[in-house]
């Protein structure tokens, strides 16, 4: 009767904070763009968009690939978790797929609407991507409510915490990706990789 108890409570306590965590989220991405990654990596991908555009016969190869790699990650997620991000998907995949033809068209440093265009829905299939990926982590939580409720309430906080620590750019989070930034790109390592 106790675990029956703890089901009822913990399970949608846990339900509910990794719900209540991600409702801030969609409320900072739409509010406070660059508080979150998902923000900054929108504008990333806009400029990164607008620089395969301009030049689409030096870059074409490599804006179809970089796309191929996003909808194979899409895939194995959407066939890990399938039950819950199914529809994610397709939407996903949809997205990537029509990007990947309209990024390789070549167009003119003038003609920013098509920029903008294939910059919106490449963001939009990343969003769908993302959505896909939280319904991936929500789908390990509830897969450890087979060892019973204290797990699975156990990693919705976890979870919730280190998401936390992934999606926004507190100024404490902001050095944190700025030093794992700067490690990754140091003057001596940039020769070495051009």
């Amino acid at each position: 009767m106790e675990e029956k108890l703890l089901d009822c409570f913990l399970v949608p306590a846990g339900l509910l904070l990794f719900t209540l965590y991600h409702v801030c989220l969609l409320y900072c991405i739409i509010r406070y763009p660059r508080s979150t990654v998902i923000g900054l990596n929108a504008e990333s991908r806009y400029q990164w968009v607008l620089s395969m555009m301009t030049d689409p016969l030096k870059n074409g190869v490599l804006a179809v690939q970089t796309l191929r790699n996003n909808i194979m990650a899409s895939t194995v997620l959407a066939t890990t978790a399938i039950t819950l991000s199914s529809l994610i998907s397709v939407y996903s995949i949809r997205y990537y797929a029509h990007v990947s033809f309209l990024a390789t068209l070549p167009t003119s440093v003038g003609k920013r609407d098509s920029i903008e265009y294939v910059a919106r829905n490449l963001n939009r299939g990343s969003f769908f991507w993302s959505v896909g990926l939280r319904a991936f982590y929500l789908s390990f939580s509830l897969f450890l409510w087979i060892f019973g409720p204290i797990p699975m309430f156990v990693c919705c906080c976890i979870m919730s915490v280190i998401l936390y620590f992934l999606d926004t750019t507190t100024s404490f989070t902001r050095h944190l990706h700025t030093c794992a930034f700067k490690d990754a790109v140091k003057p001596d390592n940039l020769e070495s990789s051009v």
